[in-house]
């Protein structure tokens, strides 16, 4: 306990003692010193959530008597209870260690916040599996990073920098950690970097982050120890049974494989003609006699299906083997069916898969929304893909990471609040996105420097988080356009664009079907591909017809006349218009607001903040006008 108590105290001490560099993310709890903590039912081992407990609440906490109490006959989850009796001593219950650990950050919230719940109340988590992604490349790149390298930089581990992710993560009840990008190199799963992950299994283990691998799927036959990857082949199967053996016998709390497969160019089952469920079952099998699961991603779109909508191919290849899956493999599927686009209709294989176990993939890292020099909050996004998802029907939740070596650990200050927002919506995803933000800006910037207009200015703050998504949209691409960024980087307006060497399937124009009859991708049943059929109703009859489809999704589904009348009166081109025109106006107003507050933030915070917004405003400019240009040689021909 002294050893880890002294680590806190170390990481105190690194941090500046006037710049405002957001590093301290949400945790910024002044040290204190006041609390005795009791321990019932358990003990405060070395290296223990509870002894991460016990120390938090001794160097923070505002109580005098907190008792951390392992009850047995609470529910068998990750969740606790927080009671006061009237002499304001306060006990954190819960059934498991780690329990205990989330019920005391949850009481340093509670007080930063100067709040608390209902006596009795019990904070269970919604999914048992709430994970990021990270897309961290060996080499300390990040694929859609944008924040920094690596904060894993192999063979030169930086433990603290570690330990303070492991902290923030703890604090949001996130309660796993995939550590490298979906494009997995064979070489993560070698004994050099095996032994690293232990380093780093070893340091997030006391904070209830267990570690997970992205795999490649060629990995036995990529390190030249077999001849094929077939995942029916015995020497293969050996292989993974063998290499998972040497992972456990390292990390006995290894919580499994990530895997993309038969994607964009990764190797796969499909290579050997055999099904996602073969190659998914065969490494289940390797994972089950240590608990492990395979978690297998339903993002694909190869050359078995050419001529079919991209966004139909999810379902297509996983519904006929809907069922064939072993029990600890779960399908990992991104809220939409085409790319986390910033906005998408939720993904049909939500509504196709019954049988086997579902989690949801969200982009935390904004790689289509402005990345991390746009101020766009994602809450309301996430909130809007629970209303069609029923979160009961998931198994877990997974968000790619937008965490890197940059000061602020996000690039942008905002992103932050995306990060915890994902964790505080993976624990409840019933919760309210203008709740999550208010909490965030009132425990991120809790130092302005006039107390008295403090509520006001956290309040601007929250509108213009809440009204950023929807900005973003409207200065991108509004009324259901999607995927006209530039090629590669994402970055950027490309209307209309089509490059050689690019597959059209890929290309902008592939899916703003801009014409002089109008514009949108047709995917009805009549007409178009049909993708409207594989959704539920009474979704499929109601985005099938262009009356009824909801206006924010209309170019998404329907291929639309210039003239086609919306149901404010006006023509879609002047519809279009106006949206690009109002997510400029919403910007500018940002910029307008965040400027007022600047009396009320650090200067440092402000000011990069600032240049963000500023540079966010010249951009949705370059994007109203490059996406009207193009787009109006077509509509104004149409008068």
């Amino acid at each position: 306990m002294k050893k880890l108590l002294l680590s806190l105290l170390a990481l105190l001490l690194t941090l500046p003692s006037v710049a405002e560099d957001g590093h301290r993310l949400w945790l910024r709890y002044d040290t204190l010193n006041l609390a005795k903590v009791k321990v019932q039912g358990t003990k405060a081992k070395a290296q223990s959530p509870v002894e991460v407990a016990v120390n938090e609440l001794r160097l923070f906490a505002k109580a005098k008597e907190i008792t951390l109490k392992l009850d047995r006959a609470m529910p068998d989850n990750e969740g606790f209870r927080l009671t006061t009796d009237a002499r304001q001593r306060i006990t954190i219950s819960a059934r498991h260690d780690i329990g205990l650990l989330y019920g005391a950050y949850k009481l340093l919230e509670q007080q930063h916040l100067e709040t608390s719940a209902a006596q009795g109340t019990d904070f269970t988590p919604c999914f048992s599996l709430r994970l990021l992604n990270h897309w961290d490349n060996l080499d300390g790149s990040i694929e859609r990073g944008y924040a920094g390298e690596s904060i894993f930089e192999w063979f030169h581990l930086d433990k603290n920098l570690i330990r303070e992710y492991a902290r923030a993560n703890a604090s949001i009840g996130i309660n796993g950690s995939v550590l490298n990008n979906v494009n997995a190199s064979p070489k993560i799963l070698t004994a050099e970097y095996l032994s690293e992950i232990k380093t780093i299994a070893d340091i997030l283990r006391p904070y209830g982050i267990r570690v997970f691998l992205s795999i490649n799927f060629a990995s036995p036959m990529a390190l030249g120890d077999t001849s094929t990857a077939d995942p029916l082949d015995s020497s293969v199967a050996a292989w993974w049974k063998k290499k998972t053996n040497e992972i456990y016998r390292l990390i006995p709390d290894f919580g499994g494989f990530l895997v993309k497969a038969n994607s964009e160019g990764q190797p796969g089952p499909g290579d050997y003609h055999r099904s996602h469920a073969e190659g998914a079952n065969m490494l289940a099998d390797a994972l089950q006699p240590h608990g492990g699961i395979v978690m297998w991603r339903c993002f694909v779109y190869a050359t078995n299906h050419v001529g079919e909508d991209r966004v139909m191919q999810a379902v297509s290849e996983f519904k006929p083997i809907d069922g064939k899956f072993r029990s600890n493999v779960i399908l990992q599927t991104k809220n939409g069916p085409l790319d986390f686009q910033p906005r998408e209709p939720y993904s049909p294989v939500f509504d196709q898969i019954k049988l086997t176990p579902n989690m949801v993939e969200l982009q935390i890292t904004q790689e289509y929304l402005g990345q991390s020099r746009h101020l766009v909050f994602l809450g309301p996004m996430w909130q809007e893909f629970f209303s069609f998802v029923n979160p009961k029907q998931l198994r877990g939740i997974a968000g790619v990471a937008n965490i890197g070596k940059d000061r602020n650990w996000c690039g942008h200050h905002f992103s932050q609040a995306n990060w915890y927002a994902f964790g505080r919506l993976a624990w409840n995803p019933y919760e309210q996105s203008e709740d999550i933000a208010r909490d965030w800006v009132a425990l991120t910037f809790n130092n302005c420097k006039a107390p008295k207009k403090e509520s006001e200015g956290a309040s601007t703050i929250v509108r213009m988080m809440q009204n950023s998504r929807e900005a973003c949209v409207n200065y991108m691409m509004p009324l259901g356009l999607h995927h006209i960024f530039e090629f590669d980087h994402h970055y950027g307006p490309c209307p209309g664009g089509t490059r050689p060497d690019v597959p059209t399937v890929w290309c902008p124009k592939h899916y703003d079907q801009a014409d002089s009859l109008g514009i949108g991708f047709d995917r009805t049943t009549t007409t178009g591909t049909g993708a409207t059929a594989q959704y539920r109703e009474p979704y499929a009859r109601t985005y099938n017809i262009i009356d009824t489809c909801p206006e924010e999704y209309l170019l998404w589904f329907h291929h639309v006349p210039w003239t086609h009348r919306m149901k404010n009166g006006q023509t879609l081109w002047q519809n279009l218009q106006a949206k690009y025109n109002q997510g400029v106006g919403e910007v500018d107003r940002m910029v307008y607001q965040w400027q007022q507050l600047r009396p009320l933030i650090d200067e440092q915070r402000w000011r990069e903040v600032n240049d963000r917004l500023q540079h966010q405003l010249d951009n949705a400019r370059e994007w109203r006008n490059a996406c009207l240009d193009y787009y109006g040689s077509f509509a104004e021909k149409c008068k």
